[in-house]
C-alpha cells in the first residue's frame, strides 16, 4: 500500500512538470508568433488557440490562407535576449527547476553533509535514544552545518562566476568552470588518494599530471565513499565508551542475578548522563567541524 503511494504521488509529480514545461513552451512559441505577425499582448490568448486549433485540424484563418496562397512560410525566431550571454525568463525558469530537483543529490554529493548526517545517527544509535533528536533534528542540524563548513566555498563561487555571469563579462560555460574550481579543490582536500586511484584505473585513465586532469565523474565518487570511511571511523570512536558502559552494566546485573532485566534499560540513563556531563555535543560537534579544515 505504501509502494501504491509513491508511485501515485511520482506520477502526480511528473503531470506537474509536465504541465509545468508545457505551458512554459506555450509562452514561448507565442511571444515568438507575436513578434512575427505583430500580435499585441492583447491577442497572445488567441495566437494560442489558433496554434493549438491548427494541430486540431480546425479551419484556417483568412490570413493563413493569404499566406498559404503566397507561397511564404512562418518564421519562428526565439529571441534569447538582447545581449549574447543573457538569458530568457523562460530559460532561466526552466533551468532554476532543473537546478532545483538535482539540488539534493549535489547536496549530498559534492559537500559535508554526507559524513555529518552519518556521524549524527550513530551518536543516537551509539546513546541508544530511539526517536531522539528526531531525525528532522538531525538532518536540519546537519543542513546547517553543512552551509556554515562550505559558506568560503559558496562565498568564492558567488564572487567569481555567479557576479561576473550576471554582469555579463563571462559567458555561462566560464562561468560554470569557474564555479566548479572552489568545489573540486574542496572535494580534493577531503579524498584520499587510494579511492582517487580506484576510479581512475576504472576510468581507464593511466596517467594523470595534475588535479586538473581529473574528471568530475572520477573526483565525485571518490570524495563520497572517503566521506563514508571517515564518518564510520568517526562512528567506530564515539561507540567505544558507550559500549564501555553497557558491558559494566550487563556484567552487574549478571552479578546480581538480575537476568530478566534488560541491561540497555538501565544502562541508557547512565550513557546520557555520561554524554551530558562530558558537554558531548561540543565536543564532537567542534571536531566534526574541524576536520574538514
Amino acid at each position: 500500500m505504501v509502494k501504491k503511494h509513491k508511485i501515485l504521488r511520482l506520477i502526480s509529480k511528473m503531470i506537474c512538470l509536465m504541465s509545468t514545461v508545457l505551458v512554459l513552451f506555450l509562452a514561448t512559441v507565442g511571444d515568438a508568433y507575436a513578434s512575427e505577425t505583430g500580435v499585441t499582448d492583447d491577442g497572445l490568448t488567441n495566437v494560442i488557440t489558433d496554434i493549438l486549433g491548427g494541430a486540431t485540424g480546425e479551419t484556417a484563418t483568412d490570413s493563413e490562407n493569404e499566406t498559404n496562397d503566397s507561397g511564404a512560410g512562418l518564421s519562428i525566431d526565439i529571441n534569447t535576449g538582447s545581449k549574447g550571454n543573457s538569458l530568457t525568463s523562460t530559460l532561466q525558469i526552466l533551468l532554476l527547476l532543473t537546478v532545483i530537483s538535482l539540488a539534493p543529490s549535489i547536496l549530498i554529493m559534492v559537500t559535508s553533509f554526507t559524513r555529518i548526517v552519518i556521524v549524527m545517527h550513530f551518536i543516537r544509535t551509539a546513546i541508544g535514544t530511539q526517536t531522539a533528536p528526531p531525525n528532522q533534528v538531525l538532518v536540519g542540524l546537519s543542513l546547517f552545518l553543512t552551509f556554515f563548513i562550505m559558506s568560503p566555498v559558496f562565498s568564492q563561487i558567488n564572487t567569481e562566476a555567479i557576479k561576473p555571469l550576471e554582469a555579463g563579462t563571462i559567458t555561462t560555460e566560464q562561468a560554470i568552470e569557474t564555479g566548479l574550481d572552489p568545489v573540486r579543490e574542496f572535494m580534493f582536500d577531503n579524498t584520499r588518494a587510494k579511492d582517487l586511484n580506484l576510479f581512475l584505473d576504472m576510468a581507464d585513465i593511466d596517467s594523470v599530471e595534475s588535479y586538473n586532469e581529473i574528471p568530475t565523474t572520477v573526483l565525485i565518487p571518490a570524495f563520497m565513499i572517503s566521506e563514508l570511511r571517515t564518518a564510520f571511523i568517526i562512528g567506530f570512536l564515539i561507540y567505544l565508551p558507550f559500549i564501555v558502559i553497557d558491558m559494566v552494566v550487563a556484567s552487574t546485573l549478571m552479578s546480581m542475578g538480575m537476568m530478566m532485566l534488560p541491561p540497555t534499560t538501565v544502562s541508557l540513563p547512565f550513557k546520557i548522563l555520561l554524554f551530558v556531563l562530558a558537554d558531548g555535543w561540543n565536543l564532537v560537534i567542534g571536531s566534526l567541524v574541524k576536520s574538514f579544515h
